[in-house]
């Protein structure tokens, strides 16, 4: 009888971590910005949904992920330390003379927001590198 009750409970914790797990990225919001003088680009994921914007005081264009997609952004964010996202340093420093644009992720979950310092756009960090990317391929569809 122990056996079976300690069995029960195992698998009423598990099924309710993993589901606590999903759930958290239906509360989270992804933020990809890159700005310099002549640049202005801003990609928000969000519940399977992405909003780009373009030009400063541009309309936000919408549309919804394609799973495939999804699951490759879950994927990779669910390998990103999100306390160590202050602390990421960027490989290169082309934005300090405008070589480059300067690049931010931002994540809010559980209404708490984690935010990079500045970046090359092009350039993250190596720890978030697969996610940023994944995030600007919606500017060049």
């Amino acid at each position: 009888m122990r056996l079976l009750s300690l069995l029960l409970l195992t698998i009423f914790i598990a099924t309710g971590c993993s589901s606590q797990k999903k759930a958290d990225m239906t509360a989270t919001q992804i933020e990809y910005s890159a700005v310099s003088r002549g640049l202005y680009k801003q990609i928000i994921v969000q519940n399977q949904t992405v909003s780009v914007v373009n030009s400063r005081g541009g309309e936000a264009t919408e549309s919804k992920i394609d799973t495939a997609k999804w699951n490759k952004i879950v994927a990779e964010f669910g390998k990103v330390n999100l306390d160590s996202i202050p602390n990421l340093k960027a490989p290169t420093e082309k934005r300090f003379y405008d070589g480059a644009a300067i690049g931010n992720l931002k994540i809010t979950q559980n209404q708490k927001t984690y935010e990079t310092k500045g970046f090359d756009n092009g350039f993250p960090p190596k720890e978030i590198e697969k996610l940023v990317n994944l995030l600007t391929d919606f500017t060049k569809e």
